[in-house]
């Protein structure tokens, strides 16, 4: 017959799954970055190469969330270490998580508007970029294709997509 869960495992258990949860959310948001930041260099650059950048985009995706995982769980453990840690009663142990999601969805960068010059790729910018906004990722990468597609439009003299 089985034998029962003692309740000091049961909660171990649990604050891992809590863990393992935050670090899913950090990671998320941090690919997500990390293909904003992959589809605005392949459209600004011509000679950008996916594959050479490709170790940077994985540190990005799987590993900053690292860098904030750590942290709230060491401070979580030694001033709020009550039951399944699935309440957040002490908010700032709660910024440990959320400051660095909210900085890659809310705060700027104005590193992504030049274009990388032909004899070296960037790779490193995206290692260690400074807070990137999505959304002005993603307002830049649509400006582009907007551009892309006007220009086509006037090479080829078409004024019916307009």
């Amino acid at each position: 017959s089985p034998t029962p869960l003692s309740p000091q495992r049961a909660v171990a258990g649990c604050r891992l799954a809590q863990v393992v949860t935050q670090y899913c959310v950090g990671a998320n948001y941090g690919w997500l970055l990390a293909e904003g930041l992959f589809l605005h260099k392949l459209l600004v650059s011509a000679t950008f190469s996916g594959e050479r950048c490709l170790p940077a985009f994985l540190l990005l995706g799987w590993g900053a969330p690292v860098l904030f995982v750590v942290p709230w769980v060491v401070v979580r453990y030694l001033y709020e270490n009550e039951g399944c840690w699935e309440r957040n009663e002490k908010v700032a142990v709660w910024w440990i998580i959320r400051c660095p999601i909210l900085m890659v969805v809310a705060v700027g960068d104005s590193g992504l508007g030049g274009v990388p010059s032909t004899s070296e790729h960037r790779c490193h910018r995206v290692v260690s970029p400074p807070p990137q906004v999505n959304f002005v990722v993603f307002v830049r990468i649509v400006r582009i294709l907007v551009a892309k597609i006007r220009a086509h439009q006037v090479a080829h003299g078409d004024t019916r997509v307009r």
